[in-house]
């Protein structure tokens, strides 16, 4: 019988041609945007492709190949403020990779996938929210108390509407 495998294992393999005809390596760029440029910067930009120049015929063999080009795609009203920021995108992107793999950034102005936000809680009934306090009105400390009753609110919530 086989051994389980990772699902990350399968899923590198599966994604791995159509990132190779972008340019990556691998995944791990665009799965470690936000560590990498920070989390205000992953929210309006996205790494499209690395391009790769030609290689030359005769290189020294301690000869490091060319810089790529990284793409980036950036929200048109933060392309200014990226622009200006290049410089410290390709430093940190060189510096997770270890070498100097990127030279120069291009930005490209579209628009960012973005997960969907949260689906707001609904709404709790006034009695829902009494029986919750008298079944905690014991808990001394008021914080866990506004903390259980936030808790118990949401789950009772949640219950009635699945049952709709």
């Amino acid at each position: 019988m086989a051994s389980p495998k990772h699902l990350s294992d399968l899923v590198e393999s599966c994604i791995a041609p159509a990132l190779a005809a972008q340019g990556f390596a691998s995944s791990d760029i665009i799965l470690s945007w936000p560590e990498i440029v920070g989390e205000r910067l992953a929210r309006f930009t996205e790494p499209m492709r690395l391009e790769w120049p030609r290689r030359r015929r005769h290189m020294a063999p301690d000869e490091l190949p060319e810089p790529a080009t990284l793409v980036v795609r950036v929200v048109s009203s933060f392309a200014l403020e990226l622009q200006h920021m290049a410089p410290v995108v390709i430093e940190r992107v060189n510096a997770h990779f270890g070498w100097r793999c990127v030279g120069r950034l291009v930005m490209r102005q579209g628009p960012i996938a973005r997960p969907a936000p949260p689906r707001p809680a609904p709404p709790v009934d006034e009695a829902t929210r009494q029986g919750v306090a008298r079944q905690l009105q014991d808990v001394e400390d008021e914080k866990l108390r506004a903390a259980l009753e936030r808790l118990g609110c949401a789950v009772l919530s949640q219950g009635r509407d699945t049952k709709a």
